[in-house]
């Protein structure tokens, strides 16, 4: 399967409403952002020396069959993956994979231009079973579980992690959190620690704008308080 991908930029919006299609067919209201925030997210990575934001769509052909969308944390040297979204018909091709590859190909350049030798780790959060409503949502949770194991993603287990709430007035949610070490040495539950708050910084603080007492709260049930 031969994938064109496209980078899309602050200069390069033409495929924004194919991505947006896919996008709000894909996730489950309490975990998918107003599409403003990939604007936001966008005009973020403008003003920033060395954080960055990817956006990514891959087509066959003329056809968008894929997305992608992540943040690299420069104080602690990771990726967080936002999103990673699959057409369901060609999800059988291989095309998750390519996906999730490209994005981390491009989050190692970012490192590489903050000075380092390589990225250290790439960190996302999933929909844990328990949110399934559905037999057909549940299984959908089983395939990612596999999938990103398989693409050497190691679930954290000893994290009870909390995404803080996404739009005004919800509350914050259990999700799954995993993580890909690219170092030899492995990353250490402090440091994951540290990659969190970094995610809420840069993504939650900055980008989406929640109240910070509101994500001082989350940390602090995760025990991330200093």
């Amino acid at each position: 399967m031969e994938i064109r991908w496209e980078e899309i930029t602050g200069n390069h919006l033409d495929h924004l409403d194919e991505v947006f299609k896919l996008y709000n067919t894909t996730f489950p209201f309490e975990v998918r952002e107003p599409d403003t925030i990939f604007l936001k997210s966008l005009a973020y990575a403008e003003k920033e020396k060395h954080n960055n934001f990817r956006f990514i769509a891959g087509f066959e052909g003329e056809e968008l069959v894929s997305f992608a969308t992540g943040h690299y944390l420069a104080d602690v040297n990771s990726g967080f993956i936002v999103y990673i979204v699959t057409n369901p018909a060609v999800r059988s091709k291989g095309l998750g994979a390519k996906t999730l590859f490209k994005m981390e190909q491009l989050l190692k350049e970012d490192a590489i231009r903050a000075g380092n030798l390589s990225l250290e780790s790439l960190i996302l959060e999933t929909e844990t079973e328990e949110m399934a409503h559905t037999a057909e949502e549940k299984e959908d949770c089983v395939k990612r579980k596999t999938f990103f194991e398989r693409n050497d993603y190691k679930l954290l287990e000893e994290v009870h992690y909390l995404q803080p709430p996404l739009h005004s007035g919800d509350n914050s949610i259990l999700l799954n959190l995993y993580l890909k070490t690219l170092q030899e040495t492995e990353i250490t539950l402090k440091e994951v620690k540290e990659i969190i708050r970094a995610m809420y910084k840069e993504k939650y603080e900055k980008v989406n704008e929640i109240d910070k007492s509101m994500l001082s709260g989350c940390l602090e049930k995760m025990g991330l308080i200093h």
